[in-house]
């Protein structure tokens, strides 16, 4: 038997137009992320540190000098980026779910059997009252995974109504676990439910919410998203 001594050449599907763009957007989400880590880092270490004044000085004149990098063509506003994959989809600058945004927990979300279950830690940077997640966090939170239910069934709506209960303090630095399903659909209109947990007590319900989204006509559709 021949043994090659070479690698075989790359077949066409690995040198194709559409493969090598795939390989170009995953190098993007990888340093779109890593960038991502390191300013969540940052956001953290803000809000928590107690350093000088003329320490903070210095370190606002050296992320000054980082923002200016960030020089070339900027995303207008309603654009979509071109790794994201909108509606449903990832979103690498969502404030909840994306792993390039700064602010973002960021959540990870998976399928279940009837629905979505999001995994995430808040940190001091999303604080309300000392020690606990802000409840506006867990109002975001919510309208996002409950949102993603939506699009997961094949029928991605907006939101025209979250009504959430607020039944234990969330708490900070703990794994938290969201969940959303669709409860019922009635023509364009879209019923979720929703809560939040911690992953140590998953049945304890923190917050829960009702949810009512709606998928807008076509011709609505175009004139909020004509990059769509």
């Amino acid at each position: 038997m021949r043994i090659p001594l070479t690698d075989p050449p790359p077949s066409d599907a690995d040198t194709g137009p559409a493969r090598l763009a795939a390989r170009e957007l995953d190098h993007q989400k990888a340093a779109i992320t890593r960038l991502g880590d390191e300013l969540r880092s940052l956001v953290e270490a803000t809000v928590r540190t107690a350093a000088t004044p003329d320490t903070l000085h210095r370190v606002a004149d050296a992320v000054r000098q980082v923002t200016s990098q960030l020089a070339g063509r900027r995303r207008m506003r309603a654009e979509i980026p071109e790794v994201d994959e909108f509606p449903g989809g990832v979103r690498m600058y969502s404030p909840v779910t994306g792993a390039g945004s700064p602010v973002a927990p960021p959540v990870r979300v998976t399928p279940t059997a009837d629905g979505l279950m999001g995994r995430c830690t808040l940190g001091v940077a999303h604080e309300g009252p000392p020690g606990y997640g802000h409840g506006g966090m867990s109002a975001m939170l919510l309208d996002e995974l409950m949102g993603r239910a939506c699009a997961a069934q094949g029928t991605p709506g907006m939101t025209v109504s979250l009504e959430l209960r607020y039944r234990r303090p969330v708490p900070l630095e703990t794994p938290l676990r969201i969940v959303a399903r669709v409860s019922g659909t009635d023509n364009r209109k879209i019923s979720v439910t929703g809560s939040i947990t911690t992953e140590a007590d998953p049945v304890t319900d923190l917050v829960n919410a009702d949810a009512v989204f709606v998928v807008p006509d076509p011709h609505r559709a175009r004139a909020l998203f004509p990059d769509l």
